[in-house]
């Protein structure tokens, strides 16, 4: 239906009927007419309703799509950005892990310098050590030759003095 045929409730309470001959009752005619123009007039004041309603509801469904949107937009983000969060997380525990590589395997450099230091210290004390019980075995027996000299000329001053000793006993008096 076009908006050429579109009837007003004013159009049919004002609508006229030539009479003719045999025509029908006027009052009946008016009366239906009355109805006819109260029930289009109720017709399209719910329709109007109707029509705010859907409006009402078209802008309620924009307004959820939009909001949709945003949702998606913001999920996408979080899951961008969580992405990113556990990307950053394995980044720095990989240097973390690398770091503590190096630092494992400087110290194991540095424990195996400081052991080769003490072997070479061990090493130089045993030397020491060595030269110092030579030196005391050396010591000992300059001393061993010095008592054996000293036991000698005891023996020997020992056997000199009992010699005059006997000597003198010896001897005629006189």
């Amino acid at each position: 239906m076009g908006d050429a045929m579109k009837i007003t409730p004013l159009d049919i309470q004002q609508m006229v009927f030539k009479a003719g001959f045999r025509g029908y009752d006027k009052e009946e005619v008016n009366r239906f007419l009355e109805q006819v123009a109260q029930t289009v007039e109720l017709l399209n004041r719910d329709n109007a309703v109707q029509r705010e309603k859907i409006s009402m509801l078209e802008q309620q469904l924009a307004e959820l799509k939009r909001t949709e949107a945003t949702l998606s937009t913001t999920l996408l983000s979080a899951q961008s950005l969580a992405e990113d969060v556990k990307r950053n997380a394995q980044r720095e525990a990989d240097l973390l892990i690398k770091e503590a590589e190096l630092k494992a395997s400087e110290l194991i450099h540095q424990a195996g310098v400081e052991l080769t230091d003490v072997q070479r210290d061990l090493s130089a004390l045993g030397k020491q050590r060595m030269i110092m019980v030579e030196r005391l075995r050396s010591s000992l027996r300059m001393f061993e030759r010095m008592l054996e000299v000293e036991e000698q000329e005891a023996f020997h001053d020992a056997a000199t003095a009992s010699e005059e000793k006997l000597e003198g006993e010896s001897s005629p008096a006189l």
